[in-house]
């Protein structure tokens, strides 16, 4: 598993790097050696934030941790995204082209699907196109964390988002 650190705001020391290395280092039993990590070490303010993103064929494992202590975060990220590989294995391995970026091992060990994925209710609504700002007005007339619209502009399904510090996302398709 080649791992890529890199820093916001942050001198990554060779301890940061050396702990980043031996965590995410411990994921390697469930990745090929040729799977790429991409951690991001950052600071803002009194948070230390850690990111991981890992591509695998179809899907991408990802985890975000913040707190006052780098060296937390990085414990932190390494047992949330152990976590997600066992409750998702069964999910991620059905789809075969991803297989190739995990250990045979890991594919063949089997893990208790007790997490297994349920939908217990669909809704249905009816969506008027609108602009991605009235959509937000919306979202927070409803109490929602997010919202799914037609948007005015490209006629495509969109939705957006709550995000840290009272800010605001949008997601587009991309074909």
């Amino acid at each position: 598993m080649r791992i890529t650190i890199s820093g916001r705001n942050i001198e990554l020391t060779d301890g940061l790097k050396a702990a980043v290395e031996e965590k995410i280092g411990k994921l390697e039993k469930y990745f090929t050696p040729e799977t790429e990590a991409h951690v991001t070490l950052s600071v803002e303010k009194e948070r230390q934030k850690i990111e991981v993103t890992i591509p695998v064929k179809g899907n991408i494992i990802r985890s975000e941790q913040v707190s006052n202590d780098m060296y937390v975060s990085i414990d932190l990220v390494e047992e949330i995204i152990e976590r997600q590989l066992k409750k998702y294995k069964n999910k991620i391995i059905t789809q075969q082209q991803s297989a190739s970026n995990f250990r045979k091992e890991f594919i063949e060990k089997e893990i208790d699907s007790d997490d297994e994925i349920r939908i217990i209710r669909t809704k249905k609504f009816d969506m008027k196109p609108m602009y991605p700002e009235d959509a937000c007005v919306q979202m927070e007339l409803l109490g929602h964390d997010f919202f799914v619209f037609v948007n005015a502009e490209s006629d495509e399904v969109n939705v957006v988002y709550k995000r840290k510090g009272n800010t605001y996302g949008l997601i587009e398709p991309e074909f």
